[in-house]
């Protein structure tokens, strides 16, 4: 008989592609998933769906049962929150409860899924695994509440519980439906938003090869290991001028200083709070995050998982085409 895994977050960007890759091997997969929570991402996929939320210990301890594997790919992923306390209770509270669940049942396998947001960024090289980091360099609440549940999650495994840590670098690609931070960056490009750009950087990464990762972390990752699931090193810059060869859209020329790059998210920021209580079109969060470029190394996955990313462009092609079949670009963009 088939496996039974159930994803967390299934209808979310990266959980959505890990649904995909488990059908496609021939899993059966069930879905967490919040009342009320959009399943377009779903739609017409075979799955059987768990209603509840991740800080419910009841529902989380339903939706395990009888799963083979799990893989915890639900998150808050906002870079700006009114209140981080929510946003503490999911991400960190959640995973304690799908980690002790999955314990309860006798799952053989767990995957959690961090992000190398909570990993270290040396200043002259890419980031690794094993790059030293503490909480103080965490910078937003997002950051630190994964931080803090990648912990929780290697502390399981200490502890005998088989986990295992996969960290996403920063995923394209299509059924981005929210769109994420990355891609309202492609959004805002493709609607000509974006008259400046910042000096950093990203490590960008079909979403399909990140989905990949997390059943190859199951079946190859060692037990309280971390895996980094990344691609592509590039500026933003080079980011933009590979989007403006895809799309014809031209890429930004002026480089926007850290300085009026911080001012303008103070003041978009007081604007959210006090008037529209939207997030902002840039947050402090992003505008700090962007001093350090987030530069990773897979080495790691791709010696012990068998992990092959591919060159990024097919993906931020099909982000393109799916962001302007969507409904979020302009028809003359």
């Amino acid at each position: 008989m088939p496996r039974l895994a159930l994803v967390t977050g299934g209808n979310g960007f990266v959980g959505c592609h890990v649904v995909r890759a488990l059908l496609t091997r021939g899993d059966r997969v069930r879905v967490l998933i919040r009342p009320g929570a959009d399943r377009a991402a779903l739609a017409g996929l075979e799955v059987e769906l768990a209603s509840g939320d991740l800080r419910d210990r009841e529902a989380v301890e339903c939706a395990v049962a009888g799963c083979d594997q799990v893989y915890h790919v639900a998150a808050d992923y906002r870079l700006w929150v009114p209140d981080p306390a929510a946003m503490y209770a999911a991400n960190v509270d959640g995973t304690r409860n799908v980690i002790e669940a999955s314990r309860r049942a006798r799952v053989e396998r767990i995957v959690h899924c961090s992000t190398v947001g909570a990993l270290g960024i040396p200043p002259d090289r890419a980031g690794t695994e094993d790059t030293p980091v503490s909480i103080e360099k965490m910078v937003g609440p997002y950051k630190r509440s994964k931080f803090i549940a990648e912990r929780v999650a290697i502390e399981a495994a200490r502890a005998g519980v088989p986990v295992v840590v996969v960290n996403p670098s920063t995923p394209v690609g299509p059924l981005d439906l929210k769109p994420t931070p990355t891609g309202r960056i492609i959004v805002d490009f493709l609607n000509r938003r974006m008259p400046a750009y910042v000096d950093t950087g990203l490590n960008l990464v079909d979403v399909s090869d990140v989905a990949q990762g997390h059943l190859l972390a199951a079946e190859r990752g060692r037990i309280g290991e971390k895996y980094i699931l990344g691609g592509e090193n590039l500026t933003l810059r080079e980011m933009l001028e590979r989007l403006a060869r895809i799309s014809g859209v031209p890429a930004p020329r002026l480089r926007l200083p850290y300085a009026v790059a911080f001012g303008f998210a103070l003041g978009a920021e007081a604007v959210s709070r006090v008037l529209t209580h939207r997030a902002p079109r840039a947050s402090v969060t992003e505008v700090r995050m962007s001093r350090k470029r987030m530069f990773f190394d897979s080495a790691k996955a791709r010696g012990e998982l068998g992990y092959a990313p591919r060159p990024v462009d097919a993906a931020l092609a099909a982000a393109v085409e799916f962001f302007r079949t969507s409904g979020l670009v302009r028809a003359a963009a």
